[in-house]
């Protein structure tokens, strides 16, 4: 959520920028509203003090029929402007749940085909085999048995291909707390203020991607970032603490709505898969040295697999409601020769914060927003398409990544 005084000053910006990232929004609407609840809450609080000072004559002694009357009077408008508050206060923020971040400057304006390449790394070969025949082949992959279990684009993984998930899982956490960053596990599952506060409100009603619990404040969660949020939600930390630095493993669950025209074949796209994410406490001075920091760690982690890939800074229209920027990891796929969604880091500045009430005192005693950051460490179901694509033999085996081989039982080739 933005700082309400921020759409007061910038209300041509903040229409501006929303309309960039593909967001329809009533700025004016906001602002009207907010502007009547403003005058409702001088009102209240005007009648609560003078409510006050009758309920201190009313204590000494026995009142006037006079004071009682207008004690009676004061309590009824009191009541209505209240309820009239309460209902501007709740119009208010849901306009204000719809807004987006306010994406920075270096964004590139544009949908998804507009988003800038600025780095390429590695060579591109082609004429590999599709990761889901190989896998199927090798009675690796059930889709099949997922789909009788639970639904199309559930699966079960087995053998050598669960063993290796759970090696890029394994080289994956040791990776990350060496980087510094702390290891958790986090809940599968969060209320809806948690769910709204990390701000991932979908453009249109038929996109909601969570699912929801049917009789119960709770969705599965679709990444470990929202627990992550949600970790220091109504706290102050200390800045000398900042940033901190945090990895989750958690399953994620995905309706996957709104994808139409995606890629979707085999493991690329599916309802549940594990993965491990970066997330970042930090003072809003500190952010974007960090969002960068976050990107080369992933770009390391890649590289030390030895996944060709680039990088590209995500275009506003593309951007989700919580990013100000967002750079993606995209590996080439030998298979389709093109370049591929892997991972993906952004810098939400202080519209999740915001939303969760997660604040910073500074050293002097001042308290404000603080700054959050996500980037994806390894997602699990995708990573195994990457290493099934770039790594295969002519013979249809796999050859393990050396950094991952000890987490193999040794083993180069399954």
């Amino acid at each position: 959520m933005l700082d309400i005084q921020f759409i007061r000053d910038n209300p041509e910006l903040v229409a501006e920028k929303s309309h960039q990232k593909g967001y329809i929004v009533d700025v004016p609407k906001l602002l009207a509203i907010d502007e009547e609840r403003r005058d409702l809450l001088q009102k209240v609080e005007a009648l609560r003090a003078q409510r006050n000072e009758l309920s201190a004559q009313l204590k000494g002694g026995k009142p006037e029929p006079a004071t009682i009357e207008q004690s009676k009077q004061l309590k009824e408008e009191l009541g209505v402007l209240e309820a009239q508050l309460e209902v501007r206060e709740d119009e208010r923020t849901t306009i204000l749940q719809t807004i987006p971040n306010v994406h920075a400057d270096d964004v590139p304006l544009g949908g998804e085909e507009d988003s800038v390449e600025i780095k390429r790394v590695g060579d591109t070969p082609t004429g590999a085999r599709d990761h889901f025949e190989l896998a199927t082949a090798r009675d690796w992959l059930d889709f099949e048995r997922g789909a009788k279990v639970a639904g199309a684009k559930f699966y079960y993984l087995k053998g050598d291909l669960a063993l290796l998930e759970n090696a890029l899982t394994q080289y994956g956490i040791d990776f990350i707390i060496k980087k510094g960053f702390t290891y958790m596990t986090v809940p599968n599952m969060v209320n809806s203020r948690v769910a709204t506060g990390t701000g991932f409100a979908p453009r249109t009603s038929d996109q909601s991607d969570e699912y929801f619990i049917e009789g119960e404040d709770l969705s599965l969660i679709a990444t470990a970032e929202m627990p992550l949020t949600g970790y220091h939600a109504d706290e102050i930390i200390d800045e000398a603490k900042l940033p901190l630095l945090y990895a989750g493993l958690s399953p994620c669950y995905r309706k996957e709505a709104g994808t139409y025209g995606k890629h979707t074949r085999g493991l690329f796209r599916v309802h549940q898969f594990n993965k491990l994410e970066m997330y970042a406490f930090a003072t809003p001075e500190q952010s974007v040295a960090l969002h960068e920091k976050i990107l080369a760690i992933e770009e390391e982690f890649w590289q030390s697999i030895g996944i060709p890939y680039h990088v590209i800074n995500i275009a506003a229209g593309d951007l989700g409601a919580p990013a100000a920027k967002k750079y993606d990891i995209e590996y080439w796929s030998p298979v389709d020769e093109k370049y591929r969604e892997l991972t993906s880091c952004s810098n939400c500045t202080d519209f999740q914060s915001r939303n969760l009430n997660i604040r910073v005192r500074r050293k002097d005693g001042t308290v404000e927003m603080l700054h959050t950051l996500n980037g994806t460490v390894v997602s699990l179901a995708r990573s195994l398409v990457v290493v099934l694509e770039n790594f295969q033999t002519q013979d249809g085996k796999i050859r393990i990544p050396k950094v991952l081989q000890p987490y193999m039982q040794g083993r180069e080739i399954i």
